[in-house]
């Protein structure tokens, strides 16, 4: 009979038994150890994949850009075109070019303030029963900011006049970390032409949560500071003057862009003739007042200049002339050809130039 210790040793002397085998003999005593691992089953739901950075979408444009890049060179070229033409004319200028993109500007984001209640607000304050002040003041606000001043990009906050009353700190806190992410995108896409960062900047502003005020109308504003670069002449470029298609936000980036620039190329032009016009008025003007005295006649000329439509209230307060001298002046010039009465009434009248 064979011990166990004998039994081991036959075991050992055993020629027939492989070492594989007494090893698995071994393993199978080991019971306290975990079987083998299963195959996970296939048929489980995905797990949350990560998100990819916010700075993805640079990629996307950058490949739009390049392949506009001879449409992006025209509209430049326009753009750089008036701001030459603006820095070689009078400050007012810049200022009706601003009033009449705002008042484009508005009918777009829906809220439909006319030229003359928008000259009447800015200049005196005045508005109707019919108008909505907010919708004055959100388009009061974009005049202001199209005309001059900081951009967007040293402080968005201040840029916006985005405070809140009622709970400041609360409020700027929340907005900061709303529009982080949107900065550190403009940011990161500093290679990108700004016109082309501006189109971006405008597609991602919804996006970035930055639409609780008056989106459309920040965003476009925004971004016509941003497309304009640092020049010192056109602060801003416009967008809404031919029409607001180059705003419409569906397609891919390449789509978006090749619409943001045939839009921005039809509102150069339009404001370089708006400019135009506005230059053969005043030297035919000029011609024809050379003939008055007093200095009524030529500070009207220059508010009729700056403002696309002008009451006799508006231009007393801006000339610091006698109702009685400007009334006069306009009547002169209605009478010459010069100014159109739109309003077709026979108070609160208002005159436009006539070409």
């Amino acid at each position: 009979m064979k011990t166990h210790a004998s039994a081991f040793v036959d075991d050992f002397n055993d020629p027939l038994v492989t070492i594989e085998e007494d090893g698995e003999a071994h393993e199978e005593d080991l019971w306290f150890l975990p079987g083998p691992l299963e195959e996970e089953p296939d048929d489980l739901p995905p797990g949350r994949r990560a998100e990819p950075p916010d700075t993805a979408v640079i990629k996307d444009w950058a490949k739009a850009e390049g392949f506009h890049a001879a449409r992006l060179a025209r509209v430049a070229g326009r753009l750089g075109a008036l701001d030459d033409r603006l820095l070689r004319g009078p400050e007012g200028w810049r200022h009706r070019l601003a009033l009449v993109e705002a008042a484009d500007l508005s009918w777009f984001a829906g809220d439909r303030v006319s030229s003359d209640r928008l000259a009447l607000w800015i200049s005196m304050r005045l508005s109707g029963a019919q108008d909505d002040p907010n919708a004055l003041a959100r388009v009061g606000w974009a005049v202001r900011r199209l005309t001059g001043g900081p951009g967007p990009k040293s402080d968005l906050a201040a840029f916006l006049d985005r405070r809140d009353p009622e709970n400041i700190e609360d409020s700027a806190e929340r907005f900061e970390d709303r529009a982080g992410g949107w900065l550190d995108v403009m940011t990161a896409a500093a290679d990108l032409h700004p016109i082309t960062r501006a189109c971006m900047g405008f597609h991602l502003w919804s996006l970035a949560g930055l639409g609780q005020h008056g989106d459309l109308m920040e965003a476009a504003v925004t971004a016509s500071r941003i497309a304009a670069g640092d020049r010192n002449g056109a602060v801003f470029a416009p967008l809404a003057m031919g029409g607001a298609g180059g705003l419409r936000g569906s397609g891919l980036p390449p789509e978006r862009l090749v619409r943001w620039l045939d839009g921005m190329n039809s509102a150069i032009l339009t404001a370089m003739r708006h400019l135009d016009d506005t230059q053969t008025w005043v030297a035919r003007a000029e011609v024809a007042m050379s003939q008055l005295s007093g200095r009524t006649s030529a500070a009207l000329r220059s508010v009729l200049t700056e403002w696309p439509l002008v009451s006799a209230p508006m231009a007393e307060a801006i000339t610091g002339a006698s109702r009685a001298a400007v009334q006069r002046n306009l009547a002169w010039m209605e009478e010459r050809d010069l100014l159109r009465e739109v309003t077709k009434q026979g108070r609160f009248r208002m005159w436009r130039i006539k070409n």
